[in-house]
C-alpha cells in the first residue's frame, strides 16, 4: 500500500477525495456508488472522516477497511482524539494497521455538538493534535497528515501563534497538511508562505468543495470560519433560485480557483465530495487531471 507522500511525488499534480462514513444502508449504497465512479479516475488517495465529535467510528473503520481490501484506491483514515483514551486510540490505530491502512489524518477534533465550544480532553486522553501525531508515529510505519487553517484555527489568538502550532505538528512527525476550506487562492498561498517562512517545507494541500448548491456555499462559509468575499457572493447569490445556473456558475468559480492553485505549484487538490462524485469528476476533467483510461 502506497503512502500519500509517495503518491504526491510524481511530475504532475494530482487530486484526492474525501467522504464521510454512512449512517445507514441507503447512505452506504450512495457512498459506494461514488467510490466506484471515482475509482477509474485514479485519485492519489481517498479519505473517510471520523464523524462529528468522534461519532461513527465503527462506520469509518468498516468503510476504510473495505476500501483497502476491495478497491485499487489508496486509503487514508481520519482519527480524532475526541472522547478517546490513549488506550482506545491505540486500539483504533491497530485496527487501521491490521487492514493495511498506512495513511492517517491525525486531528484533535472538535467538541461534540459545538465545534466552537470549550475543549475538554478525555481524562486518559490527549489534548493536542501534535500528541496524536506522536502516538500514531510511535505505533507503526504510518504516513501522517494534519489539518491546517488558512484563516487560523478558531482558537488561535493570531496567525503567528497559529503558525507556531502548525509547525509543532510537523516537528512531531506529520508528513503533510490539508487545508480547511477557503475562498481565494491568495488565502491558501499566504498560509503556505507563513509555514515556509517558519522553516517548514512539508507539502500543504488545499481543500476544495465544489459549489453546486446554496447549501454547499453556506457549508463552505461555516467550515472556513471566514466571511465570503462580496465578489463571490455577487456571482452566486442572484442565482439561488435557479438550481442549474447556480451549479454551472459555482463549478466555474471552483475551476478558476483550482486553476490558480495549480499555476502556483500545489501538488494536490483535495475535494470534499459530500459522498457524491459527479461535480468532482467534472472539475478534475476540466483541469486535465483525469488519466487517459478513465
Amino acid at each position: 500500500m502506497k503512502t500519500v507522500i509517495e503518491r504526491l511525488r510524481g511530475d504532475a499534480p494530482v487530486f484526492s477525495v474525501e467522504f464521510f462514513p454512512p449512517r445507514d444502508d441507503a447512505d452506504e449504497a450512495v457512498l459506494w456508488r461514488s467510490i466506484r465512479e471515482l475509482e477509474p479516475y485514479d485519485p492519489a488517495y481517498m479519505s473517510i472522516t471520523y464523524g462529528a465529535g468522534g461519532s461513527n467510528r465503527d462506520g469509518t473503520i468498516r468503510s476504510i477497511a473495505r476500501v483497502a481490501t476491495e478497491t485499487t484506491l489508496v486509503p487514508m483514515a481520519h482519527l480524532t482524539a475526541v472522547n478517546h483514551s490513549v488506550a482506545e486510540l491505540r486500539n483504533v490505530i491497530g485496527w487501521y494497521a491490521a487492514v493495511g491502512v498506512r495513511n492517517i489524518l491525525a486531528l484533535r477534533g472538535d467538541p461534540p455538538g459545538d465545534p466552537y465550544g470549550e475543549w475538554v480532553p478525555h481524562p486518559q486522553g490527549l489534548n493536542y493534535a501534535e500528541e496524536l501525531v506522536t502516538l500514531v508515529r510511535s505505533l507503526g510505519d504510518f504516513c501522517v497528515g494534519v489539518s491546517v487553517f488558512p484563516y487560523g484555527h478558531p482558537r488561535s489568538v493570531d496567525l503567528d501563534t497559529d503558525t507556531r502550532y502548525v509547525v509543532r505538528k510537523f516537528k512531531a512527525g506529520a508528513d503533510f497538511g490539508i487545508a480547511q476550506l477557503f475562498f481565494e487562492a491568495e488565502d491558501f498561498l499566504r498560509l503556505r508562505d507563513r509555514v515556509a517562512a517558519a522553516g517548514c517545507d512539508a507539502p500543504l494541500i488545499p481543500g476544495i468543495m465544489p459549489l453546486t448548491t446554496p447549501r454547499t456555499l453556506r457549508k463552505t462559509i461555516e467550515l472556513s470560519g471566514a466571511s465570503c468575499p462580496r465578489r463571490l457572493l455577487d456571482r452566486l447569490e442572484p442565482l439561488e433560485g435557479d438550481a442549474k445556473a447556480f451549479r454551472a456558475e459555482g463549478l466555474d468559480v471552483v475551476t478558476e480557483l483550482c486553476e490558480r492553485l495549480l499555476a502556483e505549484g500545489v501538488p494536490d487538490l483535495h475535494f470534499y465530495t459530500f459522498n457524491r462524485s459527479k461535480a468532482t469528476r467534472e472539475v478534475v476533467g476540466r483541469l486535465g487531471l483525469v488519466p487517459a483510461r478513465a
